[in-house]
């Protein structure tokens, strides 16, 4: 699936960020605890530099608790990284995250001057909750939507905290195509800039395998069919998603199966695993070593002209004449 979803004020956004980060002390990033990988911004990672991360997994109540803890613990192997997670329904651990700055930023003599954090999240993971949640009212514009937030605010938190908030944003290329199909599957693309039938397939075949007793139960089948196609038509049924002719509306299962996977009425799922990603990686990594090296031989073969010996002759008798009608002209004007 190809998504094109980059709007001007998330480029201004990305700006911006960059711009403010050498006033921050303490950088904050939310994820979607079901989709960490896909949810952390690779241009944060570039320009955050030596300063101290917290990474929030929010929505945590959504996801697989064990997966979870499996990727706490990767992101925690990594240099000034920290992390916690949270959800809405328990506003008291999103509380310890101002205990968690102060303990991070505790060189700082926040008696003389502010401790200032700036907080970072792809669009709908929930970082306005948090915010209002942080700050005891309603500061920060919440909608069950991706990018509602549009412009960069400071929001004094008390305790001599700052919060920098900047609007979700995404960034300009996607590189790994499962990422985009988690983003879209989780709700951090809007609608209109994505193809429910595809998603809904993505889905659909990930989830038969990981988590096969979920999806028997909630769509009341007796036996898992071996495709996400045999699935979705299952499903289908069980739905009433059914068109003239008994035919299957896919499409319609296809946005059934997904608003279900968003809401958390299939069950606590993670759609990704820290094993799933070091595999795409290396795979990404080969892809990526293929497109050069293909592209190398483009270049030699348009450098070195035709491989055929015909092409070649007849090119070098081209040089040759070119050459001897050089010489005459020259010894026509001696």
């Amino acid at each position: 699936m190809a998504l094109q979803w980059f709007p001007g004020h998330m480029h201004k956004a990305l700006k911006e960020i960059k711009e403010s980060l050498n006033q921050v002390d303490i950088l904050i990033e939310v994820l979607d605890a079901r989709i960490p990988y896909s949810s952390e911004n690779p241009e944060i990672a570039k320009i955050r530099g030596d300063k101290p991360c917290l990474k929030i997994l929010n929505k945590f109540d959504l996801a697989d608790p064990q997966i979870t803890r499996q990727w706490q613990d990767e992101l925690e192997s990594q240099r000034g990284v920290f992390t916690i997670t949270t959800s809405s329904d328990k506003p008291a651990d999103t509380k310890q995250i101002i205990p968690l700055i102060r303990e991070h930023c505790a060189g700082k003599d926040a008696s003389v001057k502010s401790i200032n954090a700036m907080i970072t999240g792809i669009p709908n993971v929930g970082k306005s909750t948090l915010i209002n949640i942080l700050a005891d009212r309603i500061i920060a514009k919440t909608g069950n939507e991706p990018a509602v937030t549009k412009s960069q605010q400071r929001i004094n938190l008390g305790s001599g905290i700052v919060l920098y908030d900047t609007p979700g944003v995404l960034w300009p290329k996607l590189e790994n195509p499962n990422s985009i199909y988690r983003l879209a599957a989780s709700g951090a693309v809007k609608n209109t800039a994505m193809e429910f039938d595809d998603v809904g397939f993505f889905a659909a075949d990930y989830l038969i395998k990981a988590y096969p007793e979920l999806m028997k139960t909630r769509y009341k089948l007796d036996e898992l069919p071996d495709t996400e196609l045999e699935f979705l038509e299952a499903a289908a049924k069980q739905r009433g998603a059914i068109m003239r002719g008994g035919r299957v509306n896919l499409h319609k299962i296809c946005e059934v199966l997904i608003t279900e996977l968003q809401s958390g009425k299939l069950g606590r799922i993670s759609l990704e695993t820290p094993e799933m990603v070091a595999q795409e990686k290396v795979e990404m990594a080969a892809a990526a070593e293929k497109k050069a090296a293909d592209k190398a031989k483009r270049k030699q073969r348009f450098k070195d002209g035709s491989a055929t010996p015909d092409k070649r002759d007849r090119k070098e008798k081209r040089t040759e004449k070119r050459e001897a009608q050089s010489k005459r002209m020259k010894q026509g004007r001696r």
